[in-house]
């Protein structure tokens, strides 16, 4: 333990959600989380599409069939799933629930809809923060600099995003991106206090009755 004790209880992990429109900055704002928070990993998602060149099976997805994908779902071994482009993506739930009960937090970069569903089946680890543009103009210039996409996908993008912000109210926090460093302040922030959270601190009860036993002698 640290001094004193008190920084040493065990805590139980959570799971952290950025989600976002197109542009906003969720993707740059994990990779500064990853980077920069020890006790922090991203959720690894199982899907059916084919391996692309340079990834790794375990690291970047579990690569599935289509039949054990669905087993999966009927099962119940993943905490939320979604159709993408004609592909299936999930998230395991036993990797999730291993890193919680071992105290280790886990990043997931999704969309409102699977939120909902990480939120209807485990509400109580889960820590919602939904990252918003300054203005529209702000996020169509950013998807513009990206130089991804065509002004047709981008036009799709900005479509997309209408619909996607009429879900922020359903996120525990709001963090609008106008500077990528204060926002990642404020994020870390939202993290660092979800961890002191009395329900987390599993070993809390302990260490407090340990505490009046030896204001008692």
């Amino acid at each position: 333990m640290t001094a004193g004790g008190f920084d040493g209880v065990e805590r139980r992990g959570l799971m952290f959600v950025l989600s976002s429109p197109s542009g906003a900055g969720k993707t740059t704002l994990s990779r500064m989380l990853l980077e920069r928070e020890p006790g922090l990993k991203m959720s690894v998602s199982a899907t059916t599409r084919a391996m692309r060149p340079g990834e790794v099976e375990g690291r970047d997805y579990f690569f599935v069939d289509k039949p054990k994908f669905e087993k999966m779902v009927d099962q119940g071994e993943l905490l939320e799933w979604a159709t993408v482009f004609d592909n299936l993506y999930g998230t395991p739930r036993a990797p999730v629930e291993a890193a919680l009960s071992a105290g280790q937090d886990v990043l997931f970069d999704i969309d409102w809809q699977g939120t909902q569903q990480l939120h209807q089946k485990a509400s109580v680890d889960v820590v919602r923060v939904f990252i918003l543009p300054p203005s529209a103009a702000d996020l169509e210039k950013r998807l513009h600099t990206r130089a991804q996409d065509s002004d047709e996908v981008i036009r799709g993008r900005m479509s997309r995003a209408t619909h996607e912000l009429s879900h922020w109210a359903e996120y525990d926090y709001i963090v609008v991106n106008q500077n990528v460093d204060d926002a990642f302040a404020e994020v870390q922030s939202i993290l660092k206090a979800e961890r002191l959270k009395r329900e987390r601190r599993t070993g809390l009860t302990e260490f407090v009755r340990k505490l009046q036993r030896q204001l008692e002698k």
